[in-house]
């Protein structure tokens, strides 16, 4: 649950309320990705917002597409690589603000 496995691999862990899966998922210093499978699309997007990682999933995993950001939090990434979000990598940004 701590760590960070590029491959086929899946963890699974039994769990008695959301409380502790989200505390369990969000216990690691990675944060790339997280899938979540459920019937109920509310306590998806729910349980979405409190996961600490770049991408969330819900009912499918590993899909991509070029306009949307990739990218994760922690020691799993600094900024975002596809969609818009990927200029600011290039970009420095300026604010100009005059009084005429």
């Amino acid at each position: 649950m701590r760590e960070e496995v590029f491959g086929p691999v899946l963890v699974m862990q039994r769990f008695t309320d959301v409380d502790e899966v989200v505390a369990a998922a969000n216990d690691s210093v990675y944060g790339l990705a997280a899938s979540v499978w459920t019937q109920s699309l509310s306590h998806a997007h729910r349980l979405s917002r409190r996961l600490q990682c770049g991408t969330v999933w819900i009912n499918t995993h590993s899909m991509y597409d070029a306009s949307l950001p990739i990218g994760g939090v922690k020691q799993s990434g600094y900024g975002r690589d596809s969609g818009l979000a990927a200029l600011d990598n290039y970009l420095e940004w300026k604010t100009v603000c005059a009084v005429l």
